[in-house]
């Protein structure tokens, strides 16, 4: 999607959505009921999360024939729960960068999304591409720029290099989530999985939808995962 001249970094902007030792005790649904997690006083409700498992879905089965849709759905069995994952993050990811003092304006997004239009050949090869690789629905083409935004941000605050790969280099980015996930108190109910973005963020079995290209806002050089 990018130019392959670019500089390329990686940005790691989510964690497994695979089983991990959870952070809190999980959230039954006795103890939330109908609630898929719990981020600090924010409830993401189960219809919620199948609205976002929807609007994908719609995207994909809008884009292809019924065959290509099907294997659209073969590639995405873990759909729901890695969605989830990633509602998650956003929220932990926007409290680690608000603590940081980090903040992204509504015109940075529109650049962001506009460079990432031009970069990939229009608005819709764009949103195809998102589609495709990480399963992000056009109408949530905006939430993942401030994301990728808040994630350099972020890591440039706290003097975290992603471009290494050296877990020394990323680990003042990932102590920074950690700490972010520990002040919401972030509790999933368990047919989800679990939630402990320190200790599942290195693991060789934990890549997901949210390892995305990036592309810097000072610079417009290419970053990926």
């Amino acid at each position: 999607m990018h130019r392959r001249n670019s500089r390329r970094t990686a940005l790691v902007l989510a964690t497994a959505a695979v089983a991990a030792v959870p952070l809190l005790t999980a959230c039954g649904d006795n103890a939330h009921p109908g609630a898929a997690a719990v981020v600090g006083s924010d409830r993401i409700t189960v219809s919620q999360l199948e609205n976002r498992v929807n609007e994908v879905r719609d995207a994909q089965q809008a884009a292809t024939d019924d065959q290509q849709y099907e294997q659209a759905i073969a590639k995405s069995g873990s759909l729901t729960r890695n969605t989830l994952h990633s509602m998650v993050f956003d929220r932990v990811l926007h409290r680690a960068a608000a603590d940081a003092g980090v903040t992204v304006s509504r015109r940075q997004v529109q650049e962001r999304e506009a460079a990432m239009a031009q970069q990939a050949g229009g608005v819709r090869q764009m949103r195809l591409a998102l589609l495709q690789q990480y399963n992000i629905a056009p109408e949530r083409v905006a939430d993942s720029a401030r994301t990728d935004l808040e994630v350099m941000g972020l890591a440039q605050t706290v003097g975290a290099n992603m471009q290494s790969q050296s877990e020394a280099d990323q680990a003042p980015f990932w102590k920074a989530l950690d700490q972010a996930s520990k002040e919401l108190n972030v509790d999933l109910n368990p047919r989800y999985g679990t939630w402990d973005i320190a200790k599942s963020h290195g693991r060789a079995d934990a890549k997901t939808p949210w390892v995305r290209e990036v592309t810097s806002p000072k610079t417009g050089d290419e970053q990926t995962a």
